[in-house]
């Protein structure tokens, strides 16, 4: 159990001290994980940015996730989608998609995206249930040529952990228990993050 984001964050950055030095990018997913993200980056002397993706929730269970889609516009199904309304997954792909356009258009005034190529990319989250919006994420990175891609999280199920091994280099995750319910299960504070605490902790160059 952690107390909030920012105690996972500080083991994260533990897990992670043998990157300072080396100039890390940590991208952190919005907007639950950018007060992680900062406190992260700040330890290990790295930059901060965010890499847009969303969850695609299950028609009438927003809280599943049947896929995830991308900022460049790449859309990832779970298996899962397949029980579902084509319509009704195209509603949501593309509800999803305004969003990470919007929030865009809200960041980049405050922090123009990080080109990744080249270097130590750290994609952090609070945590996963399915792995699918860091499975997006990761897969989204990869092709923009870092010259290694991390995933870190406070908590996922082992076989979450399993799957983001087959897309990063490295996956560092907190908690990996069986009995995996939600995220929010192994953080005693788990308050929603909104968007003017995003833009400012972007805004900043010290957290």
């Amino acid at each position: 159990m952690f107390r909030d984001r920012l105690d996972a964050a500080e083991r994260l950055a533990r897990r992670l001290s043998h990157l300072r030095g080396h100039d890390p990018l940590i991208l952190a997913i919005p907007r639950g994980a950018v007060p992680m993200g900062r406190l992260i980056a700040d330890a290990l002397e790295g930059d901060l940015d965010v890499v847009l993706v969303r969850k695609l929730g299950a028609p009438g269970n927003p809280e599943y996730a049947i896929g995830a889609v991308s900022e460049d516009g790449s859309v990832a199904l779970e298996e899962a989608a397949r029980h579902y309304r084509e319509e009704a997954v195209t509603r949501e792909t593309e509800r999803q998609r305004a969003l990470l356009e919007e929030r865009r258009r809200r960041y980049t005034p405050v922090r123009a995206p990080i080109d990744p190529k080249g270097r130590i990319v750290v994609v952090v989250d609070d945590g996963s249930a399915t792995g699918a919006t860091m499975a997006a994420a990761l897969s989204t990175l990869r092709s923009r040529g870092p010259q290694k891609l991390i995933a870190a999280m406070g908590a996922a199920p082992p076989d979450t952990v399993a799957r983001l091994e087959a897309l990063a280099d490295e996956v560092v995750c907190l908690e990996t228990p069986w009995n995996f319910r939600a995220v929010g299960q192994f953080f005693a504070d788990f308050g929603q993050v909104e968007d003017e605490e995003v833009i400012a902790l972007l805004g900043s160059e010290h957290g």
